[in-house]
């Protein structure tokens, strides 16, 4: 059996496996047996920690296959498995990670991402290393601009009487040595808990990059921290930290730093192996980047609204039951009766425009045109225009030119496309419901 890459690309619910029908198999990508033994034993949990996997078997062989999450997995054996959106599948690596950046910049936690940065476009960095390497530019940019000392309070035995006398352990510490001092005093060093975490987050991502250039500048600002404690208590020190005045550009470098400590992402694989993942589940980031670009783009119209809960679908003695949340809600300025308002959902599944074959339905699902009836119902009351959003691909590149209609056509749902790639300018096409988009 050749030798297997410990890096390797595959797509959203792709394959990956390790035996010898794996290697001849063109649908799986191949990963050394110790990766895909600890990653099996995962699914095998009952920890909801398993729910980004899940075993399948593939031209006679079993593998495992990842479901509606992207970015990178790491195993304990340094293996990096880096998977990218499946509706850029048919796009070249470079383009896939670009378009995924850019969305993650909708992430409250990832807004310092720079997705402009020319190297991403030219060169195939992995994930991994895109993340790194901004981090360390924030840390090198803090450098320059200088760390930032405090005051920080101190106790010691010294010399000379300084600052304040410890009566109690002088007695104790210096009741024969009567030359020194057991003194309280105050230094104004650089050793403060936002220093500390920056220095505890250089030396963690140290032990994950394996980019020469990112190495190289990781030893050039360890040096510079150096004097500086890494942190013994990092919930207390995140607990502790202030930014005075002045500090503003410490906040970059922060921000990735509680990244990076807290394991990149919502879903942190993190136990004895101490081996964690940076994968993010698509459909929240897709959600949450459609809402942004619509809140930036819209005009002429009320207030656009993310996850809108004031409905439920039921109620029960006066208590509301099951609560229904549309990802989006436009609202017509001074429109009482909600005549003109639209209910917006975004769904991060491929379907097939193109293929007209009735008992198809495109690739549509019957259960999101259920939930879209009972937002009608409930929001709009039972007239009005109601969209679901699929991200755009080669199968589904237009708005379907006609509304499905619920009962007497009062109720019409559109089914358009939105457009990922991070070179383009026009993202979705609303001109079906008359809406100006900048």
């Amino acid at each position: 059996m050749s030798e297997v890459k410990k890096q390797t690309t595959v797509f959203e619910f792709g394959y990956l496996g390790f035996c010898k029908k794996a290697q001849m198999s063109s649908k799986v990508e191949v990963i050394p047996q110790s990766a895909y033994d600890y990653l099996k034993s995962l699914c095998l949990c009952d920890d909801s920690e398993s729910r980004f996997m899940r075993l399948r078997q593939v031209d006679s062989c079993e593998v495992l296959q990842v479901k509606n999450y992207a970015g990178v997995i790491f195993t304990p054996d340094g293996t990096q498995i880096e998977v990218l959106p499946k509706v850029a599948k048919n796009s070249d690596d470079s383009a896939s990670r670009a378009s995924l950046l850019m969305m993650l910049k909708s992430l409250k936690q990832f807004r310092h991402l720079q997705t402009n940065n020319a190297n991403l476009a030219e060169n195939k960095i992995p994930l991994l290393e895109v993340f790194i390497s901004q981090f360390l530019a924030s840390v090198n940019t803090l450098i320059k601009r200088g760390l930032k000392s405090d005051y920080v309070l101190k106790e010691d035995n010294v010399a000379f009487l300084k600052g304040k006398l410890l009566v109690g352990k002088q007695v104790k510490h210096n009741f024969i040595n009567k030359h020194k001092f057991y003194v309280e005093y105050e230094e104004y060093l650089q050793d403060r808990p936002v220093n500390r975490l920056i220095h505890t987050a250089l030396v963690k991502v140290k032990g994950y990059s394996r980019s020469a250039n990112n190495q190289k500048l990781l030893q050039e600002l360890l040096f510079a921290f150096a004097d500086i404690p890494l942190s013994n208590n990092v919930k207390n020190d995140f607990a502790s930290v202030k930014l005075d005045r002045g500090m503003k550009y410490y906040e970059a470098p922060l921000a990735w730093t509680k990244l990076i400590i807290d394991g990149f992402s919502p879903l942190t694989l993190q136990g004895k192996s101490n081996a964690f993942s940076l994968l993010f589940p698509m459909e929240a980031v897709f959600e949450s980047y459609v809402a942004q670009y619509l809140k930036k783009h819209i005009t002429g119209l009320g207030e656009v609204s993310a996850q809108v809960s004031s409905k439920s679908l039921v109620d029960y003695g006066n208590t509301p039951y099951f609560l229904l949340k549309p990802d989006l809600y436009i609202s017509h300025k001074g429109d009482i009766d909600k005549n003109n308002d639209i209910v917006l959902d975004t769904k991060w599944k491929l379907i097939n425009e193109k293929n007209s074959k009735r008992k198809d339905k495109f690739g549509l699902s019957q259960a999101d045109f259920y939930q879209m009836l009972g937002y009608g119902h409930t929001y709009l009351n039972g007239k009005g225009d109601l969209v679901l959003i699929y991200p755009k691909t080669d199968t589904f590149s237009d708005a379907f030119p006609h509304s499905f209609n619920y009962e007497d056509g009062a109720l019409k749902l559109w089914v358009v496309p939105f457009d990922i790639k991070a070179e383009c300018k026009s993202r979705i096409d609303l001109s079906c419901l008359n809406i100006g988009l900048i």
